[in-house]
């Protein structure tokens, strides 16, 4: 299998987008400018912890059709009781939830039932060629939250369409996009009054192990709903910056994307990106964004093998709400620079972000962030890489307050940081 770059961590090639003709192979990524936890110019070192797993695998995006993928919110489900039987409660404004009897084995045939009519397929037709993709129904106004790398071929003299899930096609134009983070909100025009858009679920409360459903379009094969689980939380997922559009196209975004991603089993293939992911009840819960492969190395095996990436809906939705008001996004900033390490931490090691450099007047000068120490966690959640913190930190907002745990001289520390808003300069 092919291993991943030095830092150990899955660099996702923007090129998995579903089109008529094959995308051309995209250029390594360049080294992330300073931001607001990224790194220079990655070196050898010895690693452990969850990150090193992830490293036998390169990923690629799972664009070009809508895809299903199922989630189950540990929170969105009715106690288990005596009965087997599902109901699905109509609400006046989002498409229904669904009340499970038995949490166990949730009943999947009423939440595709529930969730199908909000998720569509998305057309984009340029003059390099033609690609489908998948999005869901944001609002009642016609707002389409999707994938950046779905519809940025779309964004200038591109065509872009969307089909409901009764077959009702209408054009659509892009309303905003944000690269970093690979999100993207369209609008239909002369949107429908009977759109429904999907119920937003809770990603914070999910738990591993839960079960989930993706709904959308793998392959160009449009309503199709798989099932699986929760694979991990927070996994640090990068695609890079310098790879192509499926239209041969060079990515705009200087940034390096990079996703804290829900993982999960459920079948994702090429088409399934901007596809829903939804728990037992229906409710959304993140954006099918990419995949695993096993690469050129081995044997060359591509499309689903079990281990998919979605960007969870407290992002998402943080996102779209700003793309819809403004047409960009604001990204929360710490303002450092780290490069993986292992460091030790009483008599055993672990793997952190090691601060190779601070700037000046940021939150991280401000709070007493120095050269040299290491982040090992954010809030509690475990950093054991550089893109792990970039990850975390992204998926917070402007404002947040946060607390990172950090290894100094040996000895741990809590320090309190309150996040900026990150600098045009420094994306």
């Amino acid at each position: 299998m092919t291993l991943a770059p030095e830092d150990h961590t899955q660099q996702i090639p923007q090129g998995g987008y579903y089109s008529q003709s094959a995308p051309p192979t995209p250029p390594a990524p360049p080294t992330p400018p300073l931001g607001e936890g990224s790194r220079p110019a990655p070196r050898r070192e010895s690693r452990v912890g969850q990150t090193v797993g992830v490293a036998l695998l390169a990923a690629v995006l799972a664009s070009g059709g809508t895809y299903a993928v199922t989630q189950l919110d540990g929170q969105g489900t009715a106690a288990p009781t005596t009965s087997s039987a599902s109901t699905t409660t109509q609400n006046q404004n989002t498409s229904p939830t669904v009340v499970q009897g038995n949490a166990s084995a949730p009943d999947w045939t009423a939440v595709a039932a529930a969730v199908s009519p909000s998720v569509v397929s998305i057309n984009v037709t340029t003059q390099q060629g033609s690609g489908a993709g998948s999005g869901v129904v944001f609002d009642g106004q016609g707002h389409v939250l999707t994938n950046n790398h779905v519809v940025e071929g779309g964004g200038g003299n591109g065509a872009i369409t969307v089909t409901l899930s009764d077959g009702r096609t209408y054009a659509a134009t892009v309303v905003g996009t944000d690269p970093s983070t690979d999100l993207a909100v369209i609008k239909l025009t002369d949107a429908p009054k009977d759109l429904k858009p999907i119920t937003l679920g809770d990603s914070e409360a999910l738990k591993v192990g839960d079960p989930a459903m993706a709904v959308g379009n793998p392959l160009g094969l449009s309503g199709t709903v798989t099932t699986g689980i929760v694979s991990a939380l927070n996994r640090p997922v990068s695609t890079g910056t310098s790879s192509e559009s499926p239209f041969g196209q060079q990515q705009s975004s200087g940034d390096e994307v990079v996703t804290n991603a829900i993982q999960t089993s459920a079948a994702i293939n090429p088409g399934n990106s901007g596809g829903a992911l939804v728990n037992a009840k229906g409710e959304l819960i993140g954006i099918n964004s990419s995949i695993a492969s096993l690469g050129q190395g081995a044997g060359g095996q591509s499309g689903n093998i079990g281990i998919g990436f979605a960007i969870p809906v407290k992002e998402a939705k943080s996102i779209a709400d700003q793309l819809i008001k403004s047409g960009k996004a604001e990204h929360a900033f710490l303002g450092v620079s780290t490069r993986d390490t292992v460091v030790a931490d009483g008599t055993a090691k672990r793997a952190g972000a090691q601060v190779v450099s601070v700037s000046g007047s940021t939150p991280a000068a401000n709070a007493g962030i120095k050269n040299g120490d290491v982040i090992i966690a954010v809030d509690g959640q475990r950093i054991d890489s550089a893109t792990a913190l970039v990850a975390q930190i992204r998926e917070m907002t402007a404002g947040d307050k946060t607390t990172l745990t950090v290894i100094r001289g040996g000895a741990r520390q809590d320090v309190p940081v309150t996040l900026a808003v990150k600098p045009a300069a420094s994306s």
